[in-house]
């Protein structure tokens, strides 16, 4: 059997690379030579470069095997560039007045496609291979579609506001977002996970999101001075600032916050993992699905779903949808409809103006 050789470079060393097709009796003879080794990128065996190196591998498997050499010319690896993140990407974010968590998932977003392309230097990726990128967060990665728009927002944010490119839809198409009915809780499914939670600092976050409709990362970066029990409301700051807003303070919740406030009396932030430090989401988030575990609940619970329940119980205790749309900061108003659609209100309790005239 013939054995094709050829010079290659691996880990900066030049070695020989051996190349043929799989056989049991080769492999054993192959084992034999001194200094072999296998490459598992490469998928192939190699031996240390020396002079005269097949005259002397052919002398010693004479009518086993014969090496030869390939004509194949030499390849280098591939280069790797390693394409940090741009200082200054970050920098523009905060300059832009980007809210921390959205910052945070632009530059996870950015580094995972710089990462992709490690081996092409930033300023000669195409728009092509953009989509090609894309394309492999769909077929390869399954990202989900609001996934997808974070990984198009992080790298159009670059092109677009550092390297001043328009970047045509064409080349970075927006994926179809379904029109799913939202999930939601009843009131008594609610009530049996509240009383599922037993930490104070944990009851005092979950019960903040259904008493006012908050998200875990508006809980998260809450501070003391927000809440204000004078005038029963919270105040909810977003780094942009046209989104700021009041949102009611429950007299429950108000109870809760006085007896945590007293146990762990917190300093920057309202909810401190240690003091000074933001208690974290994903802490919450576990601290949430243990009390549904708890509660026996066996349908679909999460922090979101809980959050979409205090809209819809608020629709079907008759306050006006517009109210509902300022506490949960919704820019536009078809954004809030979508909750008319799990209320339970509906044809059936709405009373014809004509049926209250007196005729």
């Amino acid at each position: 059997m013939i054995i094709r050789t050829r010079a290659c470079i691996i880990k900066n060393e030049r070695r020989i690379a051996l190349l043929f097709d799989y056989n049991e009796d080769v492999m054993i003879l192959v084992k034999q030579i001194e200094g072999r080794k296998w490459s598992a990128s490469n998928k192939f065996w190699h031996i240390p470069l020396q002079e005269n190196y097949l005259e002397i591998i052919n002398k010693k498997f004479t009518g086993k095997l014969e090496f030869i050499e390939s004509t194949k010319t030499n390849t280098e690896p591939k280069k790797t560039f390693k394409n940090h993140l741009p200082s200054e990407y970050i920098e523009t974010l905060k300059l832009k007045n980007y809210s921390e968590s959205t910052i945070q998932t632009y530059r996870l977003h950015f580094q995972r496609f710089l990462k992709y392309y490690k081996n092409t230097k930033l300023e000669n990726i195409t728009h092509e291979q953009i989509r090609q990128y894309l394309l492999y967060l769909v077929e390869k990665k399954k990202y989900s579609v609001s996934s997808q728009n974070n990984a198009i927002n992080s790298i159009k944010f670059y092109y677009t506001q550092m390297l001043h490119q328009e970047i045509n839809d064409y080349y970075i198409p927006r994926p179809h977002k379904s029109k799913t009915i939202p999930r939601i809780l009843n009131e008594q499914e609610v009530s049996l996970i509240l009383k599922s939670v037993t930490d104070l600092r944990n009851k005092c976050m979950i019960f903040l999101i259904y008493s006012a409709g908050l998200t875990p990362g508006e809980i998260q970066y809450l501070k003391p001075d927000q809440i204000d029990s004078g005038n029963m409301k919270i105040f909810i700051s977003s780094a942009k600032g046209e989104k700021d807003r009041f949102v009611v303070l429950s007299d429950k919740v108000l109870n809760l916050l006085r007896d945590y406030f007293r146990r762990y009396k917190p300093q920057e932030w309202l909810f401190e993992s240690r003091p000074g430090k933001q208690y974290s989401k994903r802490t919450l988030q576990k601290a949430f699905k243990a009390a549904v575990q708890k509660s026996g609940l066996t349908k679909p619970a999460t922090l979101s779903i809980l959050k979409n329940s205090f809209a819809v119980h608020l629709l079907e205790r008759g306050v006006d949808i517009r109210y509902i749309q300022k506490m949960l900061g919704h820019k536009h108003s078809k954004t809030t409809m979508k909750f008319l659609k799990v209320s339970k209100r509906d044809l059936k309790a709405i009373q014809s103006p004509l049926d209250s005239l007196d005729i």
